[in-house]
C-alpha cells in the first residue's frame, strides 16, 4: 500500500486558508487527501489528525456519530494553531463502507450497538488499515506528530508505522442525545478515552 502524489491546490474554508494535496493509492486506486496550513515540511513537530471519512457526519451533518465534529474541531484547533495538517482517509465506518454502514444504522436503530451491528453484518468492528498514511507522512518529511484523537489504538497504529506521537491531543466534542450509546460503546468496547462518556 503505496501513496503516490498527485497535485495539490488552495483550499479556503471558514476556518482559513488551506492547502489541498491529493494522493492515490498505487495498488486499489483509492483517493485520499491530506490537508495542511503553513509550513508542515520543517521538521518540527505537526499537529495532526487522521481521520477517517464519515459521509453521513463530515457532509451530511449526521448526529449519529461525532465524526463530523472532530473534523471541524480540527479545522479549527489547526487554524488556531496557525500550522498543522488533516490527513483525510477513504475508508467509510471504520472500513466497512457506505452502504455496509447504512445496514448497520438500520441495525442499531433495531437496537444493536456500533460493534454489534458490525459483527451481526460479518465484520470486524473496526476495519481499519493506516499503513498507507507512512507514505503520505513521508511526503512532507514528517517524522513527529501531535496527534488528536481519543483513540489509543489508532496512536499504537502510528508508532508501529514509525511515525512518533510525541503528544495525543482529546478531541471531544459533538456529544448529543443521539450518539450518547455510540459514544458509550466507543469507550467501553473499542477503548476510546472520553471522560465522562463511559457510561449513557
Amino acid at each position: 500500500m503505496t501513496a503516490i502524489y498527485v497535485a495539490s491546490s488552495k483550499l479556503p474554508t471558514p476556518f482559513g486558508e488551506f492547502m489541498l494535496h491529493g494522493f492515490e493509492d498505487s495498488e486499489t486506486g483509492q483517493e485520499h487527501i491530506a490537508i495542511t496550513l503553513g509550513d508542515v515540511t520543517t521538521g518540527d513537530p505537526v499537529l495532526c489528525r487522521v481521520h477517517s471519512e464519515c459521509l453521513t457526519g463530515d457532509a451530511l451533518f449526521s448526529m449519529r456519530c461525532d465524526c463530523g465534529a472532530q473534523l471541524q474541531g480540527a479545522l479549527q484547533r489547526i487554524s488556531e494553531e496557525g500550522r498543522g495538517m488533516i490527513l483525510y482517509l477513504r475508508q467509510e465506518g471504520r472500513g466497512i463502507g457506505l452502504i455496509n454502514k447504512v445496514r448497520a444504522y438500520e441495525l442499531q436503530d433495531q437496537g444493536a450497538d456500533t460493534v454489534e451491528a458490525n459483527e451481526r453484518l460479518g465484520f470486524d468492528a473496526d476495519l481499519r488499515d493506516y499503513t498507507i498514511v507512512k507514505n503520505m507522512f513521508g511526503h512532507f518529511g514528517i517524522k513527529q506528530i501531535m496527534l488528536m484523537t481519543n483513540n489509543p489504538v489508532k496512536v499504537t497504529a502510528l508508532s508501529k508505522l514509525g511515525i512518533e506521537v510525541i503528544d495525543r491531543v482529546p478531541l471531544e466534542t459533538g456529544h448529543n442525545d443521539h450518539n450518547a450509546k455510540y459514544l458509550a460503546t466507543k469507550v467501553n468496547k473499542l477503548g476510546h478515552l472520553l471522560s465522562g462518556k463511559a457510561e449513557e
